[in-house]
C-alpha cells in the first residue's frame, strides 16, 4: 500500500489518523533517508494516539515517552547510534517488556536489539515538498489498521 502527500502536513494528518486507530502492542518502523517526514509522521501518529501538548523529536535524547489514556508511547530515533548494542544501555529490554506503541526512527542502526515491527512506513520525497509513503505490513493487526485508513478497500490515496 502506498501513499501521496502534497506538503508536510498531509503526512501528519495521514499520521494522526493512524494514531486514532492503533492497538496495542504496536511496533512501527519509520524508515527514509534524512528529511523525508519520519518525525513529521511521527508526531501525527502520537498526536492521534492521544498524546497532548508538545512531542519533542528524540534526536538527541534518543527516547521520548508519553503516557496516554490509551496507554504508553515510545518514540526513538536511533540516528546516532554508531551500534545496535548501546540499546542495552539505554535499559532496552525493559522498555520492551511494556505493552506500548512503539515509533522507531532509523530502526536498522538498532539492529539484533529490536523486535519485528508490525508495519514498516518508509517515506520518500518525490519532488520538493510531495512525500510518498509505503506501508509494508508485517501483522494480520497492522493490515487491520491500514484496512481501516483505506475504508475496507485497501487502496492508499
Amino acid at each position: 500500500m502506498a501513499w501521496s502527500f502534497p506538503d508536510p502536513e498531509a503526512c501528519h494528518a495521514w499520521g494522526e489518523r493512524l494514531g486514532e486507530i492503533l492497538t496495542l502492542p504496536a511496533m512501527i518502523f519509520l524508515e527514509g533517508d534524512l528529511g523525508v517526514g519520519k518525525t513529521t509522521l511521527a508526531r501525527g501518529v502520537l498526536r492521534g494516539f492521544g498524546v497532548g501538548g508538545r512531542v519533542k523529536s528524540p534526536s538527541y535524547t534518543l527516547i521520548e515517552t508519553y503516557s496516554t489514556a490509551r496507554g504508553p508511547a515510545l518514540h526513538l530515533d536511533l540516528y546516532r547510534l554508531s551500534d545496535g548494542e548501546e540499546l542495552e544501555f539505554l535499559g532496552i529490554r525493559d522498555y520492551l517488556g511494556e505493552t506500548a506503541l512503539w515509533l522507531i526512527e532509523w530502526p536498522e542502526r538498532g539492529g539484533g536489539f529490536l523486535p519485528e515491527p508490525d508495519l514498516r512506513l518508509r517515506l520518500s520525497i518525490t519532488s520538493p515538498g510531495h512525500h510518498r509513503l509505503e506501508a509494508l505490513l508485517a501483522t494480520e493487526r497492522a493490515e487491520s489498521w491500514l484496512m481501516s485508513l483505506c475504508g475496507g478497500d485497501g487502496d492508499g490515496d
